[in-house]
């Protein structure tokens, strides 16, 4: 079943046009990646779903529903969670108060501290460092605060935008074995990752953009021995 469906999605950047007419599915339980250069479009993509960023034409429906221009607040609550480029936690704010906005709309302070458990299950470093501020984390722990905020909102489709960014090979493994662990507890991915092998490695499916154009899709495993995919992002 799609949970996440975009038909003809163009978007802006001021006078630059980011995103061309793009066509994604996304079926409930999948890993689906999106590929493509620096500047393809990829993080524009995610940022029109979750009201970011205005789309100009075209629809985003998710689980049937039209969101399209649905303010960013209310994406979230609907459940969609996005991890920015970046990370972009709060670096002035310990690691629980920066989980603690990852709820920010919830009031049951029992069911808070439930979904803290759970994230503690996933990183228990993040419960070892509760007090610390979140600006003087290594980047590593900092993405794993970062995805621990997004799960805050116990998310029906979690959207990663360059998890892998800047981290250590070691660090990389660990946090796309959580993206894993994510999908088969049930949990839907739409992933956008600059290293396409590791991607593609653990994606049902994917999508290659190029200057804000769908060019290519089809399954992981597919999309790896294609010979163009090789040779533009697996060289």
């Amino acid at each position: 079943m799609t949970i996440l469906e975009l038909k003809g999605v163009q978007a802006s950047y001021g006078g630059i046009q980011a995103l061309k007419g793009i066509d994604l599915e996304v079926g409930q339980g999948e890993v689906v990646t999106l590929i493509g250069s620096n500047g393809a479009g990829k993080s524009t993509t995610l940022k029109a779903i979750s009201g970011q960023v205005p789309v100009k034409s075209g629809t985003i429906h998710y689980k049937g529903n039209d969101i399209t221009n649905t303010p960013a607040h209310k994406t979230s609550l609907l459940g969609i969670a996005q991890v920015p480029e970046g990370r972009r936690i709060f670096p002035k704010l310990t690691v629980k108060e920066n989980l603690q906005i990852g709820a920010f709309a919830l009031k049951n302070k029992k069911e808070i501290e439930t979904r803290m458990e759970r994230v503690y299950q996933y990183f228990p470093r993040l419960e070892e460092r509760l007090d610390q501020k979140g600006g003087t984390m290594s980047g590593g722990e900092q993405q794993m605060l970062a995805i621990g905020r997004a799960l805050m909102m116990n998310p029906q489709v979690l959207m990663l935008d360059e998890p892998s960014m800047g981290l250590a090979p070691i660090i990389v493994e660990q946090i796309f074995e959580i993206i894993l662990e994510l999908n088969k507890e049930g949990m839907t991915i739409l992933l956008v990752e600059q290293n396409a092998f590791q991607a593609l490695q653990i994606a049902h499916r994917g999508y290659v953009i190029q200057t804000g154009e769908i060019v290519m899709n089809g399954n992981g495993k597919d999309l790896m021995a294609n010979e163009q995919v090789q040779e533009a992002y697996l060289a």
